[in-house]
């Protein structure tokens, strides 16, 4: 069986780049998502094992010492996140191509992990001030976590050279569509 192939979203918080994601999945139901790790605890109607897999700060640590994660991140303090190999190995394995949505860092660092065999793309906002609009309009955290989001989104900004694409999401269906296009390509290459 051939082994899948890895398409990579990354993107500032607010970005979009769950919502490209899931609509992806939405139209190719062989393509897998690549469920992360974090610590942070689940966020509305996040499901553990779906969005993401919850697990303890203590926990995270621990599977970082034993080497278990393909990319990791602490992203805020004690708030990890990072991709299980074992989890991708499994997706890779049974042929699927498997679709990551990752922070900057991870994404980087899983694109230089892979190489030709993944697709990276940088979804990024039309602006700070439109991000920083959608992350109050999501309304599942505070001003002051917004703040810190803001901030941390002009750095991450500065990232997007490390990836193959930058889609900007200035309206969602322009950005759907050229992300169909890209992952298309990619597929077929």
């Amino acid at each position: 069986m051939k082994e899948g192939k890895i398409i990579i979203f990354s993107a500032p918080s607010g970005a979009g780049k769950t919502t490209i994601v899931k609509h992806l999945l939405s139209r190719h139901p062989d393509f897998a998502f690549s469920v992360s790790a974090t610590s942070r605890k689940p966020r509305g109607t996040e499901v553990n094992g779906v969005d993401y897999f919850f697990i303890s700060v203590e926990e995270f640590k621990s599977k970082i010492l034993n080497n278990e994660f393909l990319e990791w991140q602490e992203v805020y303090p004690d708030n990890f996140y990072g991709s299980l190999k074992s989890e991708v190995d499994r997706i890779l394995k049974n042929g699927k191509n498997i679709l990551f949505d990752v922070d900057v860092v991870g994404g980087s660092n899983i694109k230089k992990h892979y190489g030709n065999r993944a697709l990276a793309l940088f979804i990024q906002p039309p602006s700070i001030t439109v991000l920083e609009k959608r992350l109050l309009a999501r309304c599942t955290e505070d001003k002051e976590v917004i703040r810190k989001r803001v901030e941390k989104a002009e750095r991450e900004l500065t990232f997007a050279h490390l990836f193959d694409y930058t889609i900007v999401n200035d309206t969602l269906e322009h950005a759907l569509q050229e992300a169909e296009g890209r992952v298309k390509s990619f597929l077929a290459g």
